[in-house]
């Protein structure tokens, strides 16, 4: 009869210890930095930033550190909680933290519907529309032109407002002047439509497209707004993911008025509202109108 050998017990080795890019960092960053800096943009923005923003939040902001000769966060963050004389720095801080992914044509199912909804209302005469979060343009732009194809005009009724909370991205939305590989989701009739290419190879959006749109700074937790309904269509894609629920409600209490009573509100592919059900209904894929009831405003 033959025996098993004795089982050996498995032994796994130790795991080498884990280090951290912290330890190699330029500027000490600690929680209590981060939570400063989290009370910082929620006050001032309504940005939620959650725990696993702290080493995107590090990384931007030691960026201002070194623009400003700072050796340290407790400085940079004294100096931004001081608050007045401070709005040159206030601004950068801000955008530095915002995101500004974009695209044209992003999330493309919303575009028919917007150029369907333009055509179905032309009788109310000239038309509105608010976006909300412009970041470099090409989603304003993306709205010009469903309103231009809609009316088959580089001169439509149509009217586009186009917001953001960062100074820097407002900038180069208005300028309208794009990469060959920003603007490669587009149509070669689209290109030569509503753009001008230019000799450094860039793209530029027309003149006639420039005259539909303003751009303004405008953030969203502000008492006041410097936009006015009633708007035909309100543009609000991956902002409210940035918000806690009760930012989210107070902005959305502040849109339905904004709406005209058969407008609609498109918001990001991730976002819903059902907390605000008394406020929108749900039309579409991700596209609102204001419930019934709600007060328009001017």
């Amino acid at each position: 009869m033959t025996t098993k050998p004795p089982t050996r017990p498995l032994i796994i080795p130790p795991l080498p210890p884990v280090t951290t890019s912290a330890g190699s960092r330029e500027f000490k960053f600690t929680q209590q930095d981060f939570d400063r800096v989290k009370k910082l943009i929620y006050e001032y923005a309504g940005i939620a930033l959650n725990e696993s923003k702290h080493d995107m939040v590090y990384g931007r902001l030691a960026k201002r550190l070194r623009a400003l000769g700072m050796t340290n966060f407790q400085d940079y963050l004294a100096l931004l909680e001081r608050g007045s004389g401070n709005t040159a720095e206030w601004e950068a801080f801000i955008n530095s933290l915002t995101t500004n992914l974009t695209s044209f044509f992003r999330e493309s199912h919303h575009f028919p519907m917007l150029r369907d909804h333009l055509r179905a209302n032309q009788s109310q005469g000239p038309q509105n529309i608010w976006c909300s979060a412009s970041s470099t343009g090409e989603e304003p732009w993306s709205l010009a032109i469903t309103a231009a194809e809609a009316f088959d005009t580089l001169r439509p009724p149509v009217k586009i407002i186009a917001t953001d909370l960062d100074t820097n991205v407002l900038k180069i939305a208005q300028a309208g002047v794009y990469s060959a590989d920003k603007v490669d989701k587009l149509t070669p009739a689209q290109l030569t439509r509503f753009f001008n290419k230019r000799a450094d190879g860039q793209y530029e959006i027309k003149t006639e497209l420039k005259e539909m749109m303003t751009f303004r700074k405008l953030n969203l937790i502000e008492p006041i707004w410097s936009v006015r309904g009633p708007f035909d269509a309100m543009f609000c894609r991956n902002v409210m993911i940035y918000f806690d629920r009760q930012t989210q409600l107070k902005i959305l209490e502040r849109f339905a008025p904004l709406l005209r009573d058969n407008g609609l509100l498109f918001v990001g592919h991730s976002e819903n509202l059902y907390h605000a059900s008394h406020l929108f209904t749900l039309k579409g894929k991700t596209v609102y109108e204001r419930e019934k009831g709600t007060r328009t405003g001017a």
